[in-house]
C-alpha cells in the first residue's frame, strides 16, 4: 500500500498545472451511454475514479480507448452495444459516482441495474432523489440485495423539484431527461461548474437544454443523440488545493490551467486570511504567502459558496493562522475525520456538532497519519508541508482517486515529498484492454 513521506519547511515556488476535473469527467463519461456514436473527451485526469468508470463502461460492453498526448489525455468511448447494463458492486464499491449511470442507462436501454454507491465515508449521499425523479418520469424501480433496478419503455418529461440541492441527482436526471418524451422542467438544480460541463457536452451531442448553470433547467427530449468531442474543464478543487499549498507554506506559486471564475469563494477566503492572491490572465492565479496569516471563518455551501471539497484543506491553513477560525460543514455530516489526524500533528481543534473551532498558529510536528478520504488526504499533505520533521501518510490511495500524481506536481515546485510504492501498478493506461495509442 502506497505511502507519502513528506519533510516540511519548504515554501512552494514556481508554477503548477491543474488537471481536468474528475467531477466533470465522470458524468461526461456516463453521458456516452446515451448514444451509439463515439464520444471523445479531452483533458481527462488520470486518477483512480476515472479508471474505475472506464472498467465499469467496459463491463457493460462499451469500447474505451485512451490516447495520451503531450498536452492532454484523450478518451474515446463508444457504447454501440450495451450488452450488460449492470453497474456491478465489485467495480463501483470504491466510487460514489456509480449512480450517474442509472439515468442514462434507463433512458437509452430501458433498463438499469446499479449497485448502491461506494466511495469516501464522509456521510450520506442519498440516492432517493435520483429514484424519486426517475419514478416521476415513469420508471419502475425496485431495490434488493444492494442493487437498484429501474425499467421504463421510454421515460416521460415531467416537472421535477429537488427537495434539496444535489449535484449527482441533477446530473443523473438531466441525462435521463434528454431522451425522455416531451419537456422536463427541473427546479432547485445544482449550479456547480461540473453540471454546466455536462450540459455543454450533452448540447454538443444534440440535446436541447435551457438554463444550464442556473437553478432551473428546461430540457426538451429528443429521440436520439450523436457523438461529440469535448474538452473537460480544469479541476477547481485541485486548483484550490494548490492555492492553499502556496499560502500555507509562505511561497510564491502560480496555479496554471485553471478557471479563476470557478474559484471565487476560495480566493476571497484566502485574501481574508491574509494571503496575496491575484489573477494572471484567463487561466492562472498567483498566490503569495502572508507574513502572518489571520484567522477567518468558513461555512460550506452549494456553489457558488465555499465548496465542501475545500473544507479540509482550509482547516489545515487555519491551523497556521493567528487567532480563531470557525469551520462549519453544512453539506456532509461526517466530514471531520481529518481533525483527529491534524490534532495528532499538534493542531488545536475542537469539534462541536457541525462546527470545528481552530486556534492558531499551531506548531505542527511530523507524525505518522492515516488518510481517511479524498479531501482529508489533501489536508494532511498540506499540514505535512509545514510540519517540523518527516511525516508519513498512509492509505494515500484515497488521494489517488482525485489528484493526478500530486507528489510529482508538488516536488516540481519545491516540496520534499516522496511516494513509497508504485502508483497504479501497472500505470492506468496499461490496464486498458482495448488498443491504446501513445
Amino acid at each position: 500500500m502506497d505511502k507519502f513521506v513528506i519533510r516540511g519547511g519548504n515554501p512552494l515556488v514556481g508554477a503548477i498545472r491543474v488537471s481536468g476535473a474528475k467531477n466533470s469527467a465522470l458524468p461526461c463519461m456516463a453521458a456516452a451511454i446515451l448514444t451509439e456514436d463515439p464520444v471523445t473527451l479531452e483533458n481527462m485526469p488520470q486518477v483512480r475514479d476515472i479508471e474505475t468508470e472506464r472498467r465499469l463502461l467496459q463491463s457493460m460492453g462499451a469500447e474505451v480507448e485512451l490516447r495520451e498526448g503531450e498536452a492532454q489525455d484523450r478518451t474515446t468511448i463508444c457504447c454501440r452495444a450495451l450488452s450488460d447494463p449492470v453497474a456491478k458492486y465489485e467495480i463501483v464499491k470504491t466510487m460514489r459516482a456509480s449512480s450517474l449511470v442509472l439515468g442514462p442507462l434507463v433512458a437509452r436501454a430501458g433498463m438499469a441495474r446499479v449497485a448502491m454507491p461506494g466511495g469516501c465515508a464522509i456521510g450520506g449521499r442519498p440516492i432517493d432523489l435520483h429514484i424519486k425523479g426517475l419514478e416521476q418520469m415513469g420508471a419502475a424501480i425496485t431495490q434488493e440485495h444492494g442493487y437498484l433496478e429501474a425499467r421504463a419503455d421510454r421515460l416521460r418529461g415531467t416537472h421535477l423539484v429537488f427537495d434539496k440541492i444535489t449535484v449527482t441527482g441533477t446530473e443523473d436526471l438531466l441525462m435521463a431527461a434528454v431522451l425522455a418524451e416531451g419537456e422536463t422542467v427541473m427546479e432547485n438544480c445544482a449550479r456547480e461548474p461540473e453540471v454546466g460541463d455536462l450540459a455543454a457536452l450533452l448540447t454538443a451531442m444534440g440535446a436541447q437544454i435551457e438554463g444550464a448553470g442556473t437553478s432551473t433547467m428546461r430540457v426538451r427530449g429528443v429521440t436520439g443523440l450523436h457523438g461529440a468531442q469535448y474538452h473537460i474543464h480544469p479541476d477547481r478543487i485541485e486548483a484550490g488545493t494548490f492555492l492553499v499549498a502556496g499560502a500555507i507554506t509562505g511561497g510564491d506559486l502560480v496555479v496554471t490551467g485553471c478557471n479563476p471564475e470557478h474559484l471565487g469563494a476560495v480566493i476571497a477566503k484566502l485574501r481574508e486570511a491574509g494571503a496575496r492572491v491575484e489573477g494572471m490572465g484567463a487561466d492562472a492565479v498567483r498566490v503569495r504567502g502572508a507574513e502572518k496569516l489571520r484567522g477567518a471563518d468558513i461555512s460550506t455551501e452549494e456553489y457558488p459558496g465555499f465548496p465542501t471539497d475545500m473544507q479540509a484543506q482550509y482547516m489545515a491553513l487555519a491551523t497556521q493562522a493567528d487567532g480563531m477560525s470557525l469551520v462549519t460543514e453544512n453539506i456532509f455530516e461526517n466530514r471531520f475525520m481529518h481533525v483527529q489526524e491534524l490534532v495528532r500533528m499538534g493542531a488545536n481543534i475542537k469539534v462541536d456538532g457541525k462546527t470545528a473551532t481552530v486556534r492558531g498558529p499551531a506548531r505542527l510536528s511530523a507524525a505518522a497519519v492515516m488518510c481517511s478520504d479524498l479531501r482529508a488526504s489533501a489536508s494532511l499533505v498540506l499540514a505535512a508541508l509545514v510540519a517540523d520533521g518527516e511525516s508519513i501518510l498512509d492509505r494515500v490511495y484515497h488521494m489517488d482517486r482525485g489528484y493526478e500524481r500530486i507528489e510529482e506536481k508538488l516536488s516540481g515546485v519545491g516540496a520534499q515529498i516522496q511516494r513509497l510504492g508504485n502508483l497504479f501498478a501497472p500505470r492506468m493506461s496499461e490496464t486498458i484492454s482495448e488498443k491504446t495509442t501513445a
